[in-house]
């Protein structure tokens, strides 16, 4: 009987359940069920669903039995940096406050006057972001000091979620690295520093690899199914998923494309050196203690919100198309300003930022969209540069995968901008990479360079070449 590996993939928009089977040496991908992710107002705090989206996965494997499918396996990865906190009875003293919540402003900096910027990069080789896992937490400790008082597990999402199907508490790896509390050489939570911060340290777990096999489901939820399966730890990342699935790693630059932006390389040991730090790199943990030395970039949560901004009018091809049209706009606004990570209005933004800086204001839908894609390209070929300037290299490809690889418009202008052949695929990369965990884990598949023989094979991937009069 083939075997199947259920992939529980969950974005800052949408979550999905799809099956993966493994067919005269390619991987057979089959969607089960799809549902809505969204950030909601609860009290004075944006926050996930975090209840809801778990009895969405439960319907998503209720559906796999209507199907005639009997997974042998379940993995679940989901955003980083978010969390919630357990009680002595293993209650929610938390809602999963959203990493977009304002509760980290200001925090990053307060949490500098403890301990150097520099040691904290040295230690633990994390992007500076302002709502990192650390700097929620000091929030916490500074302004609802009794929440962390009472808190005896702290469970990122896929861990909480992985809580609530089997009854074990583990932190998996990837996602543990996002926190910025992971030493970046001894790969555990790093004591010395939660102890500077005065924060907990007996609330965290211990900390688990991807190929984990973390348990089976708890009775209750076998008798609700009818059947059994193992739960196993993927890269619960999602990030750290999608780069299982880079076909090719040799001289390869890769940009996980989604509402964020996530341009690396893998690497064997994480870089800790000043001009990575200068240009805030991050060392965030993969499978088989590879590094993710990347840069996060906003990505296309830019084009999301203009998109809603506009009352969801124009569809997000229409809104490529109109760009192509908008010739001759040219103005760049740096994606990676705060203003535009939680903005009222994403296109109010963008024009206040082209009047500040002298640059031609967006007046259509079509100039709006050409910025935001001229503004991730620029983006995406300043990390390039920093990335071959550290590496004392030049990097041959590019490899786009995610959602986004999608837009053609993009990965055409990519091409340009960068003077490099762009790859755009998979599509589905995180849940591959996701599924090729598993069957790593049930020994279906030997070794990582199988996984990605076998995935280079199983999925289209597009090429895009510089189109010389272009380049600049």
């Amino acid at each position: 009987m083939t075997k199947s590996c259920i992939a529980v993939d969950i974005g800052a928009s949408s979550g999905r359940l799809i099956a993966g089977t493994l067919e005269e040496g390619k991987l057979k991908l089959n969607e089960i069920y799809r549902f809505e992710n969204k950030i909601v107002k609860k009290g004075e705090n944006f926050c996930w669903e975090a209840d809801r989206l778990f009895e969405e996965i439960k319907t998503g494997i209720h559906k796999c039995r209507e199907m005639g499918i009997q997974p042998e396996s379940i993995g679940i990865d989901t955003w980083a940096v978010d969390f919630l906190l357990l009680d002595e009875e293993d209650k929610p003293l938390t809602e999963a406050v959203s990493y977009r919540d304002p509760r980290t402003d200001g925090m990053m900096e307060e949490v500098f006057d403890l301990i150097s910027k520099e040691r904290l990069y040295l230690e633990t080789g994390i992007q500076f972001q302002k709502f990192n896992t650390i700097y929620q937490l000091y929030s916490l400790k500074k302004n609802q000091p009794e929440l962390l008082k009472k808190a005896k597990s702290f469970l990122m999402i896929p861990d909480y979620f992985n809580y609530l199907l089997t009854g074990q508490k583990a932190n998996e790896y990837t996602n543990a690295t996002s926190t910025q509390l992971v030493n970046a050489f001894t790969k555990k939570w790093d004591k010395e520093l939660l102890d500077i911060l005065g924060i907990n340290k007996e609330m965290f777990h211990e900390i688990k690899t991807p190929k984990t096999v973390l348990g089976t489901l708890s009775e209750e939820l076998v008798s609700e199914f009818g059947f059994d399966m193992k739960v196993i730890l993927p890269a619960t990342h999602d990030t750290g998923s999608a780069v299982i699935s880079v076909p090719e790693q040799d001289k390869t630059i890769y940009i996980s494309s989604g509402t964020w932006s996530l341009i690396g390389v893998e690497n064997r040991f994480p870089i800790c050196i000043t001009k990575a730090l200068d240009y805030n790199f991050t060392n965030e943990g993969g499978i088989d203690y590879q590094y993710r030395f990347l840069k996060n970039i906003m990505g296309l949560w830019m084009i999301q919100e203009v998109k809603r901004n506009y009352n969801d009018a124009y569809s997000f091809s229409k809104l490529v198309e109109l760009a192509r049209e908008a010739t001759g706009f040219n103005a760049i606004v740096n994606v990676n300003d705060d203003r535009f990570l939680k903005p009222e209005n994403m296109i109010r933004e963008i024009e206040n930022y082209c009047v500040e800086t002298g640059q031609p204001v967006p007046a259509t839908p079509g100039e709006v969209a050409k910025c935001v894609f001229d503004s991730l390209a620029s983006s995406y070929k300043e990390a390039v540069d920093q990335i071959e300037e550290i590496f004392e290299q030049n990097f041959d490809r590019i490899n786009v995968i995610g959602g986004g690889c999608q837009n053609e418009m993009l990965n055409q202008l990519i091409a340009n901008v960068t003077n490099k052949e762009v790859f755009a695929g998979p599509v589905e990369a995180t849940a591959i990479g996701n599924i090729a965990a598993q069957f790593l884990a049930l020994r279906e598949i030997e070794d990582i360079r199988e996984a990605r023989n076998m995935i280079k094979n199983s999925f289209e991937v597009k090429r895009y070449f510089p189109e010389q009069q272009l380049v600049k």
